[in-house]
């Protein structure tokens, strides 16, 4: 249970969330902990071993906590440019677009998926943590002729994550998954003759699929994709892999890399900012120069050179002075390095740039390093 305290002070219990495979985690020795007001599993086997079947051959998540917004209407995409920071006039049909909402100060509302059906139709993705106030941030927003409906109850989502993923997703549904490419996605595929929004995209790192069904249906998908990737050795993975898989491949975790206070081109998603679009966007002046000009702070990794594992919030020291602090930091499961990323002053963000990371009152040092720590060949 989450205990919260009201304003005299009292406990108050309120219930964690749970998704609709709560009752099979157990099955598979899931091990379940408070993530942001939601029971999920952590871990099944070890957070290694699920690390390591991602990179050598599948896992299987369930995020089915991450929230969906549905928006359309005639003036649906140029109610979501001026809400995102990416170009959706770029984006066809059946296409997926990574990209930020901001504030009018350049800090980062949330970092989500935007799935275009058509041009008056549009599937937004966004963080579990942040589905109310990005709700009530777009509806506070809206105009023209929109219509925005939160349907994160409605629907569940698993990603199937790992070089094997397609030839074991292929072996439930008669749909060529090789059409399906890179930041693409097709609806209403039959997997195991349930109904699915099928899109190549994911949070690890590697090759895979992110699946949408209808809530009631994600328990049947579930029990089908574990039978059918047994042999090629597919397992359920927890948040405690999916953390690992995501900070190796640098991308980004709302709350840490990301935040109101941290800009996407200081966490150097810059790539999904497009000052330049026609029409105007929240935030977009401040981006812009920050895009042209170089930001005041930028994210960098950070090898430790003495030992210790640099965790989120740990402050980062160049000589005396105060730089950064670190935004995620880890024993790499692939490297096997302890590693991490910081949020630092650009002067101090050159390759090779000695720094040093508090460590419980001591001062241990690191060196600044490139990134990302893994990337898929």
């Amino acid at each position: 249970m989450n205990i919260k305290r009201n304003e005299r002070g009292t406990h108050l219990s309120t219930p964690l969330k749970r998704t609709p495979l709560f009752d099979l985690y157990k099955h598979s020795g899931g091990k379940t902990i408070d993530f942001g007001g939601w029971d999920l599993p952590v871990q099944f086997s070890s957070i290694k071993e699920e690390h390591e079947a991602v990179r050598t051959k599948a896992g299987l998540f369930d995020v089915s906590h991450m929230g969906e917004v549905d928006v359309k209407g005639p003036d649906s995409l140029s109610y979501l440019q001026k809400m995102l920071t990416n170009d959706l006039s770029k984006l066809h049909n059946n296409q997926v677009l990574y990209t930020a909402m901001c504030y009018e100060d350049g800090g980062t509302v949330d970092d989500l998926l935007v799935y275009r059906y058509k041009k008056d139709h549009y599937l937004l993705v966004i963080n579990a943590s942040n589905i109310d106030k990005d709700v009530e941030w777009l509806e506070q927003h809206a105009e023209g002729d929109v219509e925005i409906s939160n349907i994160s109850s409605e629907i569940a989502q698993l990603a199937i994550q790992g070089p094997k993923a397609e030839s074991i997703l292929q072996c439930l549904t008669e749909t060529n998954l090789t059409d399906i490419t890179s930041f693409t996605f097709k609806n209403e595929v039959e997997i195991n003759g349930i109904s699915t929004l099928v899109s190549r995209t994911g949070y690890t790192g590697e090759d895979g699929f992110e699946l949408y069904c209808a809530a009631d249906k994600a328990p049947a998908l579930w029990i089908a994709l574990l039978k059918a990737g047994k042999e090629g050795g597919l397992v359920p993975c927890g948040l405690g892999s999916r953390d690992t898989l995501r900070f190796e491949a640098k991308l980004p975790l709302y709350g840490q890399e990301l935040s109101s206070t941290i800009t996407p081109i200081e966490a150097g998603i810059g790539f999904a900012v497009r000052p330049q679009k026609e029409q105007a966007f929240l935030g977009q002046e401040i981006l812009k120069q920050q895009k042209e000009n170089g930001a005041p702070r930028k994210l960098v990794g950070i090898e430790m050179v003495d030992r210790g594992i640099p965790r989120f919030g740990y402050l980062v020291f160049a000589g005396e002075k105060e730089v950064g602090f670190v935004t995620t930091g880890t024993q790499s499961p692939t490297l096997k390095k302890n590693v991490g990323h910081v949020l630092i002053k650009k002067e101090w963000s050159e390759i090779g740039q000695e720094v040093f990371v508090e460590i419980r009152g001591k001062r241990v040092k690191a060196q600044v390093v490139k990134t990302p720590f893994y990337k898929r060949k």
